[in-house]
């Protein structure tokens, strides 16, 4: 079974980078999700991929796994692209874009 470590991305509904801080160790899923046939879901027998464990660092997660005999993959996040713009900059003269109203 392996083992992803990875560093979440923050979500589009949120603005700044809370829930982005701890490093997270889940197992990718050993078997294909099944359809039930009668409702449509899908489910799958493995637990595993329930789990979900946070680390402080990426450190802690690798010798988590490795003392736990896991095979992983690590995957660097992509530094972020800080964007300086402030709200007055939508009425601001010789703006770029035309107004949608």
């Amino acid at each position: 079974m392996v083992a992803r470590i990875y560093k979440p991305a923050k979500t589009a509904m949120q603005s700044g980078e809370g829930g982005t801080k701890e490093w997270v160790l889940e197992h990718e899923p050993s078997r294909p999700r099944q359809i039930d046939p009668l409702m449509g879901w899908t489910s799958s027998s493995d637990t595993a991929t329930q789990v979900r464990l946070e680390f402080d660092s990426k450190e802690e997660a690798i010798a988590y796994a490795e003392r736990n005999g896991l095979a992983y993959t690590v995957a660097e996040p992509k530094p972020r692209k800080r964007i300086r713009k402030s709200y007055a900059d939508n009425f601001k003269f010789g703006r770029n874009g035309n107004w949608t109203h």
